[in-house]
């Protein structure tokens, strides 16, 4: 069982820079590939950005490459996510999510799920 918390969200304007934190809660934290979701009104669910248990894989949607970078503490049971250059179109709620499955796009592949967290940008 993982519990996932976020925070670090807010209204920035465009150009601005965020960082979202998760706080995972579970022994078994080191070994699931976490995930950064996002959630605009109207839309769909939407992948951001992954990362591997040991870090050592990562993966980005087009939109967000270059400027988004994922990372985690297995110490710390925390995984990060840095926004820079944000955009309007970047507004959503963000989700932190952990699979035990595997590494995917695919929110069904994801067993636990955050609150979420608003983030706002504005132009």
């Amino acid at each position: 069982q993982v519990q996932l918390v976020e925070s670090g969200g807010g209204l920035v304007q465009a150009g601005d820079s965020l960082r979202l934190s998760c706080a995972a809660s579970g022994r078994t934290f080191s070994s699931y590939t976490m995930a950064w979701f996002r959630q605009a009104p109207g839309k769909e669910r939407e992948f951001v950005a992954f990362i591997s248990w040991s870090s050592g894989t990562t993966y980005y949607t087009d939109s967000v490459k270059g400027r988004f970078t994922i990372s985690r503490d297995n110490a710390k049971n925390t995984v990060t996510l840095q926004m820079n250059r944000l955009k309007p179109e970047d507004t959503a709620v963000y989700y932190c999510a952990a699979s035990s499955y595997r590494q995917s796009f695919d929110p069904y592949e994801y067993n636990y799920w955050g609150q979420g967290t608003q983030v706002t940008v504005s132009s």
